[in-house]
């Protein structure tokens, strides 16, 4: 999905603000994206940065090339002082007035400038409020990071305080899975093929299930997972987006609203979560972590059976489930068919998982479909085999990279919508609320024995495996 899914007539903008600029998600993504874009020829325009932190110009711009030299290895020295010469700095308090006159005198007239909240959640009302009361936000767009809100009333919220400033369509709402390359495969291999239309569907699938699985647990961020948690940081906003581009029906054109009108359907369409339907867990030494309280009731697992009450997906389950300190690092959706009606061969290894179609995201992108064969002989017996569709291509962008550039563009193809948002949070609203207790696990196990049990009766888990 590129830029021939924009409908969006807005100019491309001018320059580039990113608010914490001095911070951990700017250099560990940030400045290696914005360097990728300048030996690309998309980024050519000035970069703003604006931190409350006491720097000053050459500083942030040592910041940045430490942060190039470390992620991106060999760094071309003419495009590292290109970018570097692009950078700018303004200093100053987010609630403070004088700081956004200051950065009105750093944008120099630009007509159309494009506004980077990689700040705190807690941070993006206020700066919003700030762009708008100095009268920055006029031509300008936003760019705002996940967690778009922490339920349906705080996301209700932000977005109201977002389009008072902004419209719709310059309210770019980053994931930044939606820009790996492998996610956007999936719309693009359910639509441009013929052969699986007529199988995608509660006649011929019998389960959906997703996994994003992380070998390491919160990094010294327990602050930040004790308000937050497995299902608020990765399940409604990564793998319910997965979900919907599964999901979704055919667009009627390759109009990006057409296909945002399609992802909401999906959410709206979600059964709305019980008790039943989620487990938590949490890993042995969890509340060892700074900053996390030693009865912690926090989940660091989480996995949903969710419903798709529709006619295309009516009775079909669909697990997620993602956790930390979990064998390996892996993002992986397998789609599951029905077994035949009949089975004409006395072999015992045919039924449920015989035939399936197999994502595996990341840390490497392949797509696999499952299917038995005959072995050599006289006997009808078969064994398993997976055809291989796609492997990673070198050059891939990064996530960051194409959705800076979009966003940079106008095109808002990629990126969340007021309505999905909310209509997401909706689904998981109830589980918020009183959910049940934690199990807890073995770190380095594939989370809690009761995750097994969770969905026993559709096959069991398919775990990733380590890439060869």
């Amino acid at each position: 999905m590129n830029s021939d899914l924009t409908d969006s007539h807005m100019p491309s903008a001018d320059v580039l603000v990113v608010f914490g600029a001095t911070g951990d998600l700017a250099h560990k993504k940030i400045f290696p994206a914005l360097y990728a874009m300048c030996q690309r020829g998309a980024l050519k325009m000035p970069v703003i940065g604006v931190a409350s932190s006491k720097w000053n110009v050459e500083q942030l711009r040592t910041r940045a090339s430490d942060s190039i030299e470390h992620i991106c290895g060999e760094v071309d020295p003419n495009v590292l002082t290109s970018l570097l010469s692009a950078l700018q700095y303004v200093c100053g308090d987010y609630e403070d007035a004088t700081t956004f006159d200051a950065l009105r005198l750093a944008l120099h007239g630009a007509r159309h400038p494009a506004f980077y909240l990689a700040i705190p959640p807690a941070l993006f009302p206020t700066v919003i409020r700030g762009l708008k009361a100095a009268g920055l936000a006029d031509g300008g767009r936003v760019i705002v990071e996940k967690p778009f809100g922490r339920d349906l009333a705080s996301a209700r919220d932000l977005n109201q305080i977002a389009r008072d400033a902004f419209p719709e369509n310059a309210i770019f709402r980053i994931d930044h899975f939606l820009g790996k390359e492998a996610i956007m495969n999936i719309l693009y291999l359910r639509f441009a093929n013929s052969l699986f239309e007529p199988i995608w569907n509660r006649n011929h699938i019998a389960s959906v299930q997703i996994t994003l699985a992380e070998h390491f647990g919160v990094h010294g961020r327990g602050a930040f997972y004790e308000s937050a948690g497995c299902l608020r940081d990765v399940m409604q906003n990564h793998l319910f987006q997965i979900v919907a581009l599964l999901a979704m029906e055919p667009p009627a054109s390759r109009n990006f609203e057409a296909v945002h009108r399609h992802k909401t359907d999906v959410f709206s369409a979600m059964r709305p979560l019980g008790a039943d339907d989620i487990l938590r867990g949490q890993y042995q030494g969890y509340r060892d972590e700074p900053q996390v309280a030693s009865d912690s009731d926090v989940e660091t697992f989480c996995a949903l059976r969710l419903y798709i009450d529709s006619w295309r997906w009516g009775g079909v389950p669909w697990y997620l489930r993602s956790g930390k300190c979990l064998p390996i690092s892996a993002c992986e959706v397998v789609v599951r068919l029905k077994p035949p009606p009949q089975n004409l061969f006395c072999d015992a290894a045919m039924g449920e998982g015989a035939n399936y179609l197999r994502f595996h995201l990341s840390p490497h992108s392949t797509i696999a479909f499952a299917a038995r064969v005959k072995r050599t002989g006289k006997e009808f017996v078969g064994v398993q085999r997976e055809f291989l569709l796609l492997q990673e291509e070198s050059g891939e962008q990064s996530p960051y990279e194409r959705l800076l550039t979009d966003a940079i563009n106008g095109d808002g193809a990629l990126f969340a919508h007021e309505d999905t948002i909310e209509s997401s949070w909706a689904v998981v609203a109830p589980v918020l609320v009183d959910p049940p207790p934690v199990h807890l696990y073995v770190a380095g196990s594939w989370g809690p024995p009761a995750a097994d049990l969770f969905m026993a009766a559709d096959g069991g888990w398919h775990n990733p495996e380590k890439a060869s």
